[in-house]
């Protein structure tokens, strides 16, 4: 316990020292929070967002929680904050380039509405492509404020999607538009032991921002409310409220947000200037979203809603939903070969079976919750890649395989149409005076066509395959002072 008493003995001394040596502005404090609400797309498995320095893109991330060697590592490590021994600002952008596109392959609907027989193709609609460009930013300052003490803090944003389709897909009944968007703030502190073995510790300040959408069946609500009553069925036929029927749909939307919080924690130790391993570990951020829920409601189904005593179902009301952001923990090596060349690798676990079920919980008690299995297993991520060193310049490449957290087709849906994916980046690294450098990095990532067999709540069956691949574009500034 003697690097935690360390670490609080470093915390007292803190507060004095960064109000005369912390020099982030508040303008650039808005600047990075402005930039996080951008949309974004996940670019690691699930939604998360693993773009979070653009030193790190150029060698898949490999190494990213032993290498120590810009301010990115405030999220990647803590503890690596010790090899920086001047005040540092680091900040990049990056954009992802997603594609997948949908083929239908017998999609059906509820085989309740087709005498109670499973008819592929019975579906209506469209096939249809979601690919929103996104742009990740991270901004990350390092201050050395005491013998063996850092300071650091990152905003960037860990968690992000956004899958946007027609209203007259296929698919809209499971979904039209899903936007997830999270900010999150890392204050951070290491301590050096000795002159092997480095601590860290940070705490997470988290906000999030979800955004769901889907079309809703206007005929097959009607049928369902005119059960055995002959007159209402016709109510529903002569206002042309058949099931599946593109021009008839209504509506829903909720949108929720939420402030939590967690922690990190990294340990780097150092064989010698050139090697050393890293571990880091960051806790499960659990959100509680509180929003509204929003319907748009064709005019005959309203109609005859309210006919029968039905006024309050698909009203506007306040919902709750949670959101368990998963944990995880690296296992980082840096292997200096020669003056040169230096070999990378990583071990990354993730704890995506917290994302257990998606429940909306609508403060209408007319309104049913809206519920989605997701069942995802906990996931890895395994990448290597090198460093090779030219003069000043640093040339990267790596690769990385990255598992799906999905566990099969059943469980894939059209918000999140994830599957595994391989990474090959390349990057390079160009200083431009003794104090400032840029980074640029470039990944590809290559998808297995993904198939989706998935029945939502309303028993209508989502059955196609995705066809998806990823670009990813990163650069970034860092100044020493």
């Amino acid at each position: 316990m003697v690097w935690v008493i360390g670490l609080i003995a470093g915390l007292k001394s803190i507060t004095s020292t960064l109000e005369t040596s912390m020099k982030i502005s508040r303008k650039a404090l808005v600047f990075a929070i402005t930039l996080a609400a951008l949309h974004e797309s996940a670019g690691a498995a699930g939604f998360a967002l693993i773009e979070n320095s653009a030193s790190g893109m150029g060698s898949a991330f490999a190494g990213a929680a032993a290498i120590g060697e810009d301010a990115s590592t405030v999220w990647f490590n803590p503890a690596g904050m010790v090899r920086l021994d001047k005040q540092q600002v680091a900040g990049a952008l990056h954009a992802v380039l997603p594609e997948a596109s949908y083929r239908d392959e017998g999609s059906y609907i509820n085989p309740a509405l087709t005498g109670d027989s499973v008819t592929p193709g019975s579906l209506s609609g469209s096939n249809d492509k979601t690919d929103v460009i996104g742009i990740v930013p991270n901004l990350y300052y390092v201050l050395p404020f005491a013998e063996r003490y850092t300071f650091g803090i990152g905003l960037n944003a860990p968690f992000g999607l956004e899958t946007d389709y027609e209203d007259d897909w296929v698919g809209r009944y499971h979904g039209t538009n899903s936007s997830l968007m999270t900010i999150n703030i890392n204050p951070s502190l290491a301590w050096q032991a000795n002159d092997a073995l480095s601590f860290g510790v940070g705490i997470s300040v988290q906000y999030v921002e979800a955004d769901l959408s889907n079309q809703i069946d206007s005929g097959a609500v009607c049928l369902r409310v005119a059960g055995d009553s002959n007159e209402l069925l016709a109510q529903c036929l002569d206002a042309g409220l058949l099931p599946n029927t593109v021009e008839n749909d209504s509506s829903a939307n909720v949108k929720g947000d939420d402030w939590s919080y967690g922690f990190n924690l990294g340990l780097l130790y150092q064989f010698n200037e050139s090697s050393r391993i890293g571990l880091a570990y960051r806790s499960e951020v659990d959100h509680r979203l509180e929003g509204d829920g929003e319907f748009e409601v064709n005019p005959a189904l309203r109609s005859i809603l309210d006919s029968v005593g039905l006024n309050t179902l698909f009203t506007n009301t306040s919902v709750t939903a949670t959101a368990d952001l998963p944990a995880s923990a690296s296992l980082s090596a840096v292997l200096g070969v020669s003056d040169r060349l230096t070999l990378l690798a990583d071990i990354t676990w993730t704890g995506w079976s917290s994302f257990d079920e998606l429940r909306i919980k609508f403060d209408n008690p007319a309104q049913a919750d809206a519920v989605t299995d997701e069942s995802w297993d906990d996931s890895m991520r395994y990448s290597v890649g090198l460093n090779y060193r030219e003069g000043k310049r640093i040339w990267r490449a790596g690769w990385a395989y990255d598992e799906t957290p999905i566990p099969d087709a059943e469980h894939r849906t059209p918000r999140i149409p994830g599957n595994d994916r391989t990474w090959l980046a390349f990057g390079v690294g160009m200083p431009f005076f003794e104090a400032f450098w840029l980074d640029l990095g470039y990944a590809h990532l290559f998808i297995d066509d993904t198939a989706i067999d998935h029945t939502d709540s309303n028993g209508y069956t989502l059955r196609g395959v995705y066809e998806a691949e990823v670009d990813i574009f990163s650069v970034q500034a860092t100044m020493e002072f």
